[in-house]
């Protein structure tokens, strides 16, 4: 049975190509959530209401999801609650953009 953390092991991929950089360290992806069955049930936010590549980021978050195994279903919801910032970024995006 897939669990979460490969799920968002496989999100890593995903980069957000305006910033270059993943979309699980900008701290975009809110829950992932693996049911019993192997669906991906993914929470996610985008860095602003109007990012074009909002639809880009949604396709290929679907697609890292179902690359791991036993994954047979991937459901994606795009939310705005809570706003995102650029303290949900990881240390490590944080100092890659030059916040301290």
């Amino acid at each position: 049975m897939p669990t979460s953390q490969q799920v968002i092991e496989a999100l890593k991929v995903v980069q957000d190509p305006e910033i270059g950089i993943n979309i699980v360290d900008l701290g975009l992806v809110y829950e992932v959530v693996v049911t019993d069955d192997g669906e991906a049930q993914i929470t996610f936010t985008l860095t602003s209401v109007g990012c074009p590549a909002g639809a880009q980021i949604e396709n290929e978050i679907r697609e890292a999801a179902a690359s791991v195994d036993g994954i047979s279903s991937v459901s994606s919801e795009m939310t705005m609650t809570p706003p995102w910032g650029p303290d949900k970024m990881s240390e490590l995006a944080r100092s890659a953009l030059g916040f301290f």
